[in-house]
């Protein structure tokens, strides 16, 4: 039997190692640091690559990092890769607030990894996007915008872990770097 891969996760944030951890392994084995990497402005796509490079040549080595969006349809897709601001700045009710004079209230939950195998590789990216809406609170608060995101009648800080992970924009951008890993 082969060794599983190893991945070196960047970040910070407990609950999304958890999440990620309880996606890839056994499979994948995942490592973790935490280091402060400065986000460049752009699409997720260029926030995403621009962090994994960085990280590959802070570490010397392997890395996986994660970027989120949560994309409010009504606001052409903001607030975007900005929502972590935007969650610390205006929060839950803050963010209801914002789509209160639109009757769309759909968004997009998209998750972008970069994957890099060191500094100088290009960083490859796997992405995933899960269609909700924006409701008023509902479940713990204890994990980022869970609470007023809802997919198929409950929000993601509704469900138990493992149905969320199965559905999630994380599930699934996790899901197409577990196909490419187990392609390699």
């Amino acid at each position: 039997m082969s060794t599983p891969p190893v991945v070196n996760f960047i970040t910070g944030n407990a609950n999304k190692l958890r999440e990620v951890k309880a996606i890839l392994e056994p499979g994948i084995t995942v490592q973790s640091q935490s280091i402060d990497i400065e986000e460049v402005q752009g699409t997720v796509e260029e926030v995403t690559k621009a962090k994994c490079r960085k990280a590959a040549e802070t570490v010397n080595g392997p890395v996986l990092v994660e970027d989120t969006c949560l994309c409010f349809k009504a606001l052409n897709d903001l607030p975007g890769p900005y929502i972590k601001w935007f969650m610390q700045s205006i929060g839950h009710q803050g963010l209801n607030n914002l789509l209160a004079a639109y009757d769309d209230k759909s968004a997009d939950a998209v998750c972008t990894f970069g994957y890099s195998p060191g500094p100088g590789h290009e960083p490859i990216l796997f992405q995933g996007r899960t269609r909700g809406k924006i409701v008023p609170p509902r479940g713990p608060g204890d994990f980022g915008w869970d609470p007023i995101f809802e997919y198929e009648g409950r929000t993601y800080a509704e469900m138990d872990k493992a149905e969320k992970n199965n559905i999630s924009h994380r599930g699934l951008a996790l899901k197409k770097l577990q196909d490419w890993f187990a392609e390699q």
